[in-house]
């Protein structure tokens, strides 16, 4: 276990599905040289297959033994779908835009699809995910190379370049799929948690831009933190799959309100829900409807003119109140030194981290 854990809380009931969060990290980290499929963050509709393609069938993960469960690794065009471009230079000429190759899947393919009979009781919303930094990862446990390990400083999950051999075998092994092959360099990349930035103080890029103020990042250990207050003090906010068994440090704040269902005729049909609870349940478990129950009588108070400290949390009124990241814990503790070299070690990383076009 590391000293302290790095963790993110993210309010299901805010996302607006926008795609921010994902061009703030693309256009960082992985818009070239190998990266061009990645997609560090990422926001699905659910229901819906996600990204990679049915990435929740794909297996890894541990066992309620503790032991690795055999996983698939994604296919490139049947998973993920081969990235395409689109034809700017001839729509100057007046031609149809269109992709330049025919595409089968990509991520967001079905995005805003969701399920059931409009206008009856048809209903989606927005997971946005990226790595969970888990306390047990499946990546880690999976490799044979020992190149990837948890920050003793951070708990932040992070892949050695110079270790890695590209087996792979961490792709398979991850239940949320979310590392993924460099094919330029042969190597297994993921979510950095964007650590450069938080050693300074930063929040990641992903939740420095969120429109909807969704996600908010601190350490679990900080008991001034909403991070903590949300999980371990008020415990609304839940890890998403946790039947996976692999300690996700990413939590969610589950959908809380949805339309009432209509029937034939056009009337409400009272004390329904459009959002399936054992839908809930496979995704954030069992604890998802007492979360639910808490969380309304929170908008109940609210709509009383009573306190809430939950909702004052989540509403995130500034903006800059929604990280506690504190800068000099990680200059106190390690200087002016890297807090670990293992990741900067790699002949590849140098490409990496500059993103230097390859002519």
């Amino acid at each position: 276990m590391s000293k302290r854990q790095l963790a993110m809380v993210m309010d299901l009931n805010k996302c607006i599905g926008c795609q921010t969060c994902t061009v703030a990290c693309k256009t960082q980290w992985t818009n070239r040289n190998g990266r061009e499929y990645m997609y560090w963050n990422n926001v699905e509709t659910f229901p819906g297959e996600g990204y990679p393609k049915n990435w929740q069938n794909l297996g890894g993960g541990f066992d309620e033994a503790g032991d690795l469960k055999d996983g698939t690794i994604p296919n490139l065009e049947g998973n993920y779908g081969v990235p395409w471009d689109f034809n700017h230079d001839e729509v100057a000429q007046s031609k149809p835009f269109s992709p330049e190759q025919d595409p089968k899947w990509g991520p967001n393919w079905d995005e805003d699809e969701g399920a059931g009979q409009f206008p009856q009781d048809n209903y989606f919303f927005y997971i946005p995910r990226i790595c969970n930094h888990c306390d047990n990862p499946g990546c880690l446990s999976a490799c044979p190379r020992d190149a990837i390990f948890k920050r003793d400083a951070d708990g932040v999950v992070l892949v050695d370049l110079d270790r890695c051999q590209g087996y792979r075998y961490c792709i398979a092994g991850c239940p949320y799929k979310k590392i993924y092959f460099n094919p330029k360099i042969s190597k297994s990349e993921k979510c950095i948690l964007c650590f450069p930035r938080i050693e300074k103080g930063l929040p990641p890029a992903c939740a420095q831009q969120c429109v909807g103020r969704i996600r908010l990042v601190g350490f679990l250990d900080d008991e001034t933190s909403q991070v903590h207050q949300l999980v371990k003090k008020h415990k609304v906010a839940l890890p998403l799959r946790s039947d996976f068994n692999t300690g996700a440090n990413i939590y969610y704040i589950p959908p809380v309100l949805a339309p009432p269902k209509y029937d034939a005729h056009g009337k409400i049909i009272e004390n329904s829900t459009r959002i399936p609870k054992e839908e809930l349940e496979t995704l954030f478990g069992e604890d998802v409807h007492r979360v639910i129950k808490t969380l309304k009588g929170e908008l109940e108070n609210r709509a009383n003119n009573k306190e809430s400290e939950i909702l004052d949390m989540l509403i995130g009124f500034k903006h800059k109140e929604m990280f506690k990241l504190d800068s000099n814990y990680y200059a106190e503790e390690f200087g002016m030194k890297p807090v670990d070299a293992r990741y900067f070690k790699g002949k590849n990383t140098l490409k990496f981290t500059s993103f230097k076009a390859v002519h």
